[in-house]
């Protein structure tokens, strides 16, 4: 398992009864979490006193109830490139839909893993231009910290909202003027397009969602798409390319599922290595690791 386990400004507190206790900050949540199936005795303090509770519906969804929160308060993470060379990042959170507060802190382990590649390929070639394209791109969590190594990235979201929101994000973690391009489109049309154009990536990055629907309606459905369009996205890859990531929170599409997409599509064309394994957060000081989605990784 990938574990986020350098993050000082975000903590699992506890988990139980299907849910678990964070601390983003200054602040305590209660949010809900399919995987804690467990019954465990919730000994922490912070579960009487939170600052805010996601309460989950018995009819889908659900809705925040907030004690001592504000509208929005940011966190710091601070990305390791090197024994000496640590870049301070700072995201923006608020609670929105359906428990999230914009951002993943669990997606850090893949953050140091790419970041440190997409660094040392700089230093080896001072001046070669490491292009990185970050797909279901969100508030912009991986954005950041690839253009915090060194590379020029394509930002691409189908929500404005998000990429107002990751722009808001480079801007705090003093990137307001790195090489970053900002798309508010369709992910399968602008690779379509990138492709057309003859542009080409030396890192892939790609989030999909289970399912979701582009700017002018496009169905996206993760099952049905996601092989074809991993394929295309090997499409776009440079001749000496360094990295290709998917990530999933999809219960179907568990590492080993991941591992055998990326080795199809990507390592039968450019050799190299490809591993895939579950994501996980500590939780407090127990020793326990809550599991929190899956990624495939390939490199060169």
């Amino acid at each position: 398992m990938w574990i986020a386990d350098k993050w000082k400004d975000y903590t699992v507190l506890d988990t139980s009864r299907k849910e678990k206790l964070e601390k983003w900050g200054e602040y305590v949540l209660v949010r809900p979490d399919p995987q804690v199936i467990w019954n465990t005795d919730k000994k922490h303090g912070g579960w009487k006193n939170p600052n805010a509770h996601y309460h989950r519906s018995s009819k889908g969804g659900g809705e925040w109830e907030f004690f001592s929160l504000p509208e929005k308060w940011s966190i710091n993470y601070e990305l390791g490139l090197d024994e000496n060379t640590v870049h301070n990042l700072k995201f923006w959170l608020q609670p929105f839909s359906f428990k999230h507060t914009g951002l993943f802190p669990e997606q850090a382990a893949n953050w140091e893993w790419f970041s440190k590649l997409i660094y040392n390929r700089k230093k080896e070639t001072p001046g070669r231009e490491v292009k990185v394209l970050n797909l279901f791109a969100y508030t912009g969590g991986a954005t950041v910290s690839a253009a915090a190594a060194g590379a020029s990235v394509t930002h691409v979201d189908a929500s404005k909202g998000m990429v107002n929101w990751a722009k808001d994000n480079a801007a705090a973690s003093g990137l307001a003027d790195a090489p970053v391009r900002y798309f508010v489109d369709d992910c399968i049309k602008l690779v379509e397009r990138e492709i057309r154009r003859g542009n080409k990536y030396d890192g892939i990055i790609m989030d999909p969602p289970s399912y979701g629907r582009g700017p002018k309606g496009e169905i996206w459905k993760i099952e049905d798409s996601i092989y074809d369009f991993v394929g295309l996205c090997a499409k776009l890859l440079s001749d000496d390319p360094l990295f290709f990531l998917i990530n999933s929170y999809t219960t179907g599409l568990q590492p080993g599922v991941l591992k055998y997409l990326i080795k199809t599509s990507v390592e039968e064309k450019f050799g190299g290595h490809t591993e895939a394994d579950e994501l996980g957060l500590p939780v407090g000081n127990a020793g326990l690791v809550l599991p929190c989605g899956a990624s495939g990784r390939w490199t060169r």
